[in-house]
């Protein structure tokens, strides 16, 4: 892939940057309380007396939600510490009822790990993980209830978080949204998070610094709270921008966080900048150390299910696709499941190409799920019977699959209804190129004397003489014989 680069007035500058994403766990009760996680319920209605931060509450470990964080780790090729230490990271915010939030920082579960992006011109690029770490959330203030008023809503207060901390190997804004998507993927196969933006359920901090090429990294901002990838790439351009021209006016970067504005597309500073000691870390004295014991750890990757990276290269060796074809299809899991149904059986090169052609483009404009989709895996695969078996040609096919997202029918049904078999009967298509030709000297002779192109206008003739139904292998190879034998 192309290098990134923003080209400045003084010449050009290179983007680094680092994704801090906060995925919440799939547990049904929250990190160290039996408070329930659902989410929409009632504000306030799911707070336990721990998550309220009342005087006296003592914290108890989900053993879940260690499992859940386990086996992510894992799915990160990444080192599962066998010890890990809970802190208390202290600051003061009105949805944060204990005036600190339980977290990991020296000794977190997960250490070092690798995320490989398949970027769309066929570059693999891997981009390190730093770590994983387990935090309780904070609740949510609510500005928008009425006027001059701050609600605080305590049901996400709580609920455990996975802080997965990338390095800071992202190079360009679409490896940043591939490295979300990517890592979202991970997060649905393993069940671990949902992955749903839109609902919080996971958040992105953007580090984001720029340098000239060769040079040590550059002074980095933070851009809080983004929540969603379209967002996150936009934030990055706008962020780099912004210091490049500080830079190039003889200015300094201010480490700080900022937010970003997408109305108007760009970054404005929230605070400066807190470091660790800001927090004032330190070991949580209510909860001891975590110790995972390595039979545990084993029994969970002996159950782990079959990723993204690994169906990608079973779908290319068992299926014969291509590393692009091979990795949209698996990006999700369900999308994946539904190819090898449609595929199994029959030709998975022509099963790939329906699903990632007409069905992702039918899905696409009516804005409809799998689940919700009208022509169902069984459905499809009927269709694609009937071209490989010759009933219907591609074109029909294309119409015949409209008519199926339309009306549900099955493919048989339309193709019977609408009299739309092929024709492959070699006397009738013999008559109907017969006929053309004898009403077409001229034409003729162009093809005896060498013009190939006018070879397609009879096909199109033909084509055009039995409604688009005749076979078109059989046309061209009737037309081949008569015209130049």
């Amino acid at each position: 892939m192309a290098s990134y680069r923003i080209v400045g007035n003084t010449g050009e500058w290179e983007l680094v940057c680092g994704l801090e994403i906060h995925a919440q766990v799939i547990s049904k009760s929250k990190l160290f309380s039996a408070a329930a996680t659902e989410f929409g319920a009632e504000p306030n209605s799911q707070v336990s007396p721990v998550d309220a931060g009342m005087p006296g509450m003592l914290p108890v470990i989900n053993k879940f939600c260690v499992e859940q964080a386990v086996k992510t780790g894992l799915g990160l090729r990444a080192e599962i510490n066998r010890t890990s230490v809970f802190e208390r990271k202290n600051y003061f915010y009105p949805d944060l009822p204990q005036g600190y939030q339980i977290s990991q920082y020296l000794h977190p579960l997960v250490g070092e790990g690798t995320v490989y992006l398949d970027m769309p011109d066929g570059a693999v690029v891997p981009i390190g993980i730093e770590r994983l770490h387990m935090e309780q959330d904070a609740g949510k203030s609510m500005h928008d209830q009425e006027p001059g008023k701050t609600y605080v809503d305590l049901n996400r207060s709580g609920v455990c978080l996975m802080e997965i901390v990338s390095k800071p190997d992202i190079r360009s804004p679409e490896q940043a949204g591939a490295y979300i998507r990517k890592l979202r993927s991970i997060l649905r196969y393993l069940g671990t998070c949902d992955g749903n933006m839109e609902e919080g359920s996971l958040r992105c901090d953007i580090n984001v610094s720029v340098r000239r090429t060769g040079e040590g990294f550059g002074t980095r901002c933070e851009v809080k709270n983004v929540n969603s990838v379209r967002f996150v790439m936009h934030a990055i351009e706008a962020e780099a921008n912004r210091q490049v021209e500080i830079l190039e006016d003889g200015g300094k970067i201010v480490q700080q966080t900022r937010l970003y504005d997408p109305k108007k597309g760009e970054t404005r500073s929230m605070r400066t900048k807190e470091e660790a000691h800001d927090y004032r870390y330190f070991p949580d004295p209510d909860l001891l150390p975590l110790v995972v014991e390595n039979d545990w750890v084993e029994r969970i990757k002996a159950n782990m299910p079959e990723l993204p990276d690994e169906k990608k290269q079973r779908f290319m060796e068992s299926y014969g696709l291509g590393p692009y074809d091979s990795g949209v299809l698996v990006a999700d899991q369900e999308t994946a499941n539904f190819y090898e149904q449609v595929a199994k059986g029959r030709d998975p090169k022509l099963a790939a190409n329906w699903l990632t052609g007409e069905f992702f483009g039918a899905l696409n404009r009516t804005g409809v799920d799998l689940s919700g989709t009208p022509v169902d895996a069984a459905k499809l695969g009927e269709l694609i019977d009937l071209i490989s078996d010759g009933t219907i040609s591609g074109r029909i096919a294309k119409e015949v699959f409209e008519e199926m997202w339309e009306t549900g029918k099955s493919a048989v049904a339309i193709v019977e209804e609408k009299g739309l078999k092929q024709i492959s009967d070699t006397g009738e298509l013999e008559a109907i190129i017969d006929k053309i030709i004898a009403e077409n000297p001229g034409q003729v002779a162009q093809v005896k004397e060498g013009n190939q192109k006018v070879m397609g206008w009879f096909v199109g003739q033909t084509m055009k003489a039995t409604g688009g139904k005749a076979n078109p292998k059989m046309v061209n190879e009737l037309l081949r014989k008569k015209l130049t034998d």
